[in-house]
Formats: structure tokens, sequence, C-alpha cells
């Protein structure tokens, strides 16, 4: 079972809750970081990295002495990515999908496809934690590859958590469509609120099951229960906010190792995503 665990928005504590799961659990467990263009689980699991593995995608590259300027593969790039001026054909990489269709239709074989570096994949363990974190390089506009390329390295045989990207654009559409379920992060503040609606929204047609964490909930009023009791989405955790964690977060330490109390509702998060599927 994959759970992603995603926001719809940056500093809910995705990676807080990822990590702190991922110690909770009774079993062995993978965890990838998908959040490839600021990964920072490997601070809380420390693991010892094992592996390391370059990631490329393909890019398309000209041949001039066979390219006539016909901008047949201008026309039918749907991102802009090839443009021919004067009868001379130019590639944008950053903006290529790799989708491969200006080199299955230039008619004269102008056009084969290149390995482009975008990033790595480190793979480490630290005891029942397996790890696998996603790192683009700097300056490489195009993430959801590499996100693509991580979640690959999940374990089909074990529970693999998600650390998702924030948002609600590509990246994150690509890690949580590749999952069972869900659990969406947020916050009690209006951000929090207007946020975690835009991700409901997109994940609802993305037709995955989810639930809702509530990270820092405080005694105050909580509009993000009244909004999930309204639309019918499971509460499964509320993670009260308490100094320990702020001091445990600074020290690179999982929550769950100054809260042990909320061990045993973290390791329950998983069979009750299971029972939605």
């Amino acid at each position: 079972m994959k759970i992603a665990v995603a926001s719809g928005k940056g500093g809910t504590g995705k990676t807080t809750l990822s990590c702190a799961m991922a110690f909770a659990a009774q079993e062995k467990v993978t965890l990838l970081d998908c959040d490839v263009e600021e990964p920072n689980s490997h601070f809380f699991i420390r693991p010892e990295i094992e592996h390391q593995e370059q990631v490329f995608r393909p890019v398309p590259a000209v041949d001039e002495t066979k390219c006539t300027g016909c901008g047949e593969c201008a026309r039918v790039c749907q991102f802009n990515a090839i443009v021919t001026v004067n009868g001379k054909t130019l590639v944008f990489n950053e903006l290529c999908h790799s989708c491969g269709a200006c080199v299955r239709i230039c008619p004269t074989g102008a056009l084969h496809e290149v390995d482009q570096p975008i990033g790595q994949i480190e793979t480490g363990r630290r005891d029942h934690v397996r790890f696998v974190s996603g790192r683009l390089d700097v300056g490489q506009a195009m993430s959801p590859p590499l996100i693509r390329r991580t979640l690959e390295q999940a374990d089909a045989e074990s529970l693999t958590i998600v650390d998702c990207p924030p948002g609600t654009s590509c990246p994150y559409v690509t890690a949580v469509k590749a999952c069972d379920a869900a659990l969406l992060v947020t916050e009690p503040t209006p951000f929090g609120l207007h946020d975690l609606k835009l991700a409901v929204e997109t994940i609802r047609d993305l037709g995955v099951p989810f639930g809702v964490a509530v990270n820092r909930m405080t005694e105050e009023k909580n509009p993000i229960q009244a909004y999930c009791e309204a639309e019918g989405i499971p509460l499964l955790i509320q993670i009260p906010e308490d100094r320990r964690a702020a001091e445990a977060y600074s020290r690179g330490e999982p929550i769950n190792t100054v809260m042990p109390e909320l061990n045993e509702r973290l390791a329950q998060i998983p069979e009750q995503l299971k029972a939605m599927i």
C-alpha cells in the first residue's frame, strides 16, 4: 500500500507526519521523499545511505545535416519546446516534456533523443525504515520525471509512505495519483483551510481516497473540523501545538520521540486509509 502525505500549501507538516508515521509503523516501511525540489526527510530519518543513482530524461537533439526546416516537429509539440525559424530548428529543453512526439513525426529522421541529467536518487536505511529520496538538480524546471522515478522505488510487499510536494500543481498530481490513498495535512488557519479546499478538489478529481490530519492544533475554534464534517471527510488525527514538538523539529528529531502518546494514533492511520479503498 502506498500512502501519499500531501497538502495544498507548504509548511503544514507533511515531512513531520511522514517521518513520524514511518517510525511509528509496527512493520518494515519505505519512506519516499518525493518533494524533490527541496527534500528534507533525511534530516529526521538520518539514514545510512547505501546507494546513489543519477537520473536522466530524454530530450530531442537536432542533426542539422538532415533537418530541412519543415516545421513538423514544432507543429506537433504541445509545449512550444521546439521552434523553426528561417529553416533552423531550435530546441528548448526547459520546456520539453519528453513525450517523444517530435522524434516520431520528423520526416527526415533529423531528431533523436539524448539523455539529460535531471537529478539523483539516494537510497538508505535506518532500523525498519527504508529511505529513498529524489533530489532535483539546480536549474532544472521539470520535477515530475524525477518524482516518477522515485515512486518506482516503492516496495510492493510493504507499506510505502510518500512525502509529496506541496501545492496542487503537476508535482503534487504526479505523486498523489500513483498512491492508493492520501493523508492531507493542514493547519487550523484561514490559509490552511483555503489551500486544503484546493487540495481536496484536486484529489477528488483524481479519485484517490483520503483523510485529513490537522497539525499545530490549538484549543481555539477549529475551522478545519467544521469543514471536514460538512464535506464528510474523515479527520484522522490532530497534532496539538506543543513546544516539545517545535524543539524536537529544531533538533532534527521526529515528534513522536518527545510525544510518544502519538504513536498509537499514527500507527492506526494506514489501516484507516486502507479501509477507504
